[in-house]
């Protein structure tokens, strides 16, 4: 949390020395608008990612079990802990300074530009240096393009809230079902499956890569519009 305030902190500076604006200019206001967008991207993301997985235990004959083990208290700290997680990366790629490259550069420019840093920050993330140009790229591609759409999202929203439910809750749902540190498995656990042959593997791995980044910047497209976004313009004056 002490990390979360640093760049809080960081944030408040450059806005302000840079844009003459504060924090409000990452869109939190109003608290109930802003709330209800956070709970509509964590839901929707739910919905992705759980039809994804479905669509995966058809494809290659996936059996689950559920945990006879379910921990309430792990699921919680699975959700602050990824939370937090999310928050931080958050303010760094979708924050003030998103906010200040769209204002100097455009949005366009501004935009690749976040996605590009993101995708090359989860080399280091997932740690993917040595284990190959192909999973690199993989990585790559498919974090860049996500980075790219909630970038997005914070650009036509006016607001970090929005990208923040969406990036919880892929983070989030995921841990429910399949192995991650520090959480894991905590409601479901994979039994057994059958592997696809190695290039339709890749293929298909491709695909439902892709598949998030584009059903959600359609959504993110067609189900929101800038002109029911609160204008901010007097709340982000220092």
């Amino acid at each position: 949390m002490l990390g979360i305030f640093f760049i809080l902190a960081l944030s408040w500076v450059l806005l302000h020395f840079i844009e003459k604006k504060n924090l409000l200019a990452l869109g939190v206001l109003p608290i109930g608008f802003r709330l209800g967008q956070l709970a509509v991207g964590f839901v929707f993301i739910s919905l992705v990612s759980y039809g994804l997985i479905y669509h995966e235990s058809i494809v290659k004959q996936i059996e689950w079990t559920l945990n006879q083990e379910i921990e309430i208290l792990s699921i919680f700290g699975s959700l602050f802990y990824h939370f937090k997680s999310a928050v931080t990366e958050e303010l760094i790629f979708r924050g003030a300074l998103l906010y200040i490259l769209i204002s100097k550069l455009g949005r366009s420019k501004a935009l690749w530009l976040s996605a590009v840093c993101f995708g090359v920050y989860h080399w280091f993330s997932y740690s993917m240096f040595g284990r190959g140009l192909v999973q690199m790229t993989y990585v790559f591609v498919t974090t860049a393009l996500m980075g790219y759409v909630w970038g997005y999202t914070f650009a036509k929203t006016q607001s970090i809230m929005l990208p923040l439910g969406l990036h919880l809750g892929w983070n989030f749902i995921r841990t429910l079902c399949y192995e991650a540190a520090p959480y894991g498995e905590l409601i479901w656990k994979e039994t057994s499956r059958t592997e696809l042959l190695e290039w339709n593997g890749f293929y298909y791995s491709i695909l439902t890569g892709l598949a998030v980044p584009i059903i959600t910047y359609l959504f993110v497209r067609y189900f929101f519009s800038e002109a029911d976004t609160p204008n901010l313009e007097n709340e982000t004056n220092r």
